[in-house]
């Protein structure tokens, strides 16, 4: 099956002079996934989402979506409203004049007014807002009315959906019960979306597949769990959450470390650079014959214990389960409970502990 958005190739340049702001992307979206673009601020992900949107007009490089070709370097752009998606704005961009069902029926203007109206009211029974169709967007929360935003874009069927940092302006509570919210009526619509943000959390607990973006590039494209688990590269590995970075030496699946002999995710031969997330370690009673540290810190959070180990001049963290006894001052083997991951080709080196 063909995927419902192809990017290959697209490039957008605002400055001659400048690096590239979006640069050789290739991506493609299945039928009824969610993909995320995730990454620092001025690393092209929203530059990508405009062009997608219409709002741009790339330098190099083509935008299809369900088999039509909206743009094609500087010579082809179908304009934003003949593209036919829905986009959802970080600040939700309702009108405070009109009524919850008026919003939402506002896209449909090229449908009779029954059927707008019934379109609309089945989009808002959809996002869970039946019963508030006279309410005024003042009168609603943040979440309801990021859902009523949602529901405006749903009512015309778009074949895709693009959302800009949705959830943004809601406070910590409010923006992971409506990501929830939404995930669930985007996978009930059976909906295809591309979500831009630059939450790790967000990212990775909303998506279906995550697209690492970094100065311009996707530096890797894979599931909440790959990227994660299996960064590619040093940039990846540190962006989506804390981990450690040892100086290997590799020989085929195992390497030496400051930690003693682990196991590789890969096989490599030589110097190389590897990652192990702190809940890929735990402590051990030092035994003799292996590297020893010694508890630094200990930060006990209920559910778990962080622990931060000083071992042969550099720290260490680590992620144990909340049972742990070890005290700042303990003498402790640290022992990987997984195979640490080898980064693709780095330069300098940063300090082993993220």
């Amino acid at each position: 099956m063909s995927p419902v958005l192809s990017i290959r190739a697209l490039t957008k340049r605002f400055d001659p002079a400048a690096p590239p702001a979006v640069d050789a992307v290739d991506l493609d979206v299945a039928e009824g996934e969610i993909v995320a673009l995730l990454g620092p601020s001025g690393c092209g992900k929203t530059t990508t989402l405009r062009l997608v949107a219409g709002f741009e007009r790339a330098d190099a490089g083509t935008i299809t979506v369900a088999g039509r070709l909206f743009s094609e370097g500087p010579r082809r752009l179908v304009p934003p409203e003949r593209r036919g998606l829905g986009i959802v704005f970080q600040d939700y961009a309702l009108f405070p004049h009109l009524t919850v069902l008026e919003n939402v029926r506002f896209g449909l203007q090229a449908l009779p007014r029954a059927e707008r109206t019934e379109r609309a009211r089945e989009a808002l029974r959809l996002v869970g807002l039946a019963g508030y169709e006279d309410r005024r967007p003042h009168t609603l929360s943040g979440g309801q009315q990021q859902r009523v935003a949602i529901a405006r874009s749903l009512a015309p069927a778009p074949r895709l959906l693009l959302l800009d940092e949705p959830f943004s302006n809601l406070d910590a509570l409010l923006r992971q019960t409506t990501r929830e919210e939404i995930r669930a009526v985007l996978k009930r619509a059976g909906m295809t979306a591309v979500l831009v943000t630059h939450d790790q959390e967000e990212a990775l607990s909303f998506a279906d597949r995550v697209a690492v973006m970094r100065q311009g590039r996707i530096e890797q494209v894979g599931t909440p769990e790959q990227v994660y688990y299996e960064p590619r590269t040093l940039f990846v590995a540190q962006f989506l959450g804390r981990t450690n970075l040892l100086l290997a030496e590799a020989h085929g699946t195992e390497a030496r470390t400051p930690l003693g002999r682990v196991a590789l995710s890969r096989p490599a031969h030589g110097h190389v650079l590897v990652a192990l997330r702190p809940e890929h370690l735990t402590l051990d009673v030092p035994e003799p014959g292996l590297p020893a540290g010694e508890v630094v810190a200990r930060e006990f959070k209920g559910h778990d214990i962080t622990f931060r180990v000083r071992l042969d001049g550099a720290e260490y963290l680590v992620h144990t389960h909340n049972r742990m006894a070890f005290r700042p001052g303990d003498a402790v083997r640290v022992r990987p409970l997984e195979a640490a991951v080898v980064l693709e080709g780095q330069g300098a080196v940063p300090a082993p502990a993220g």
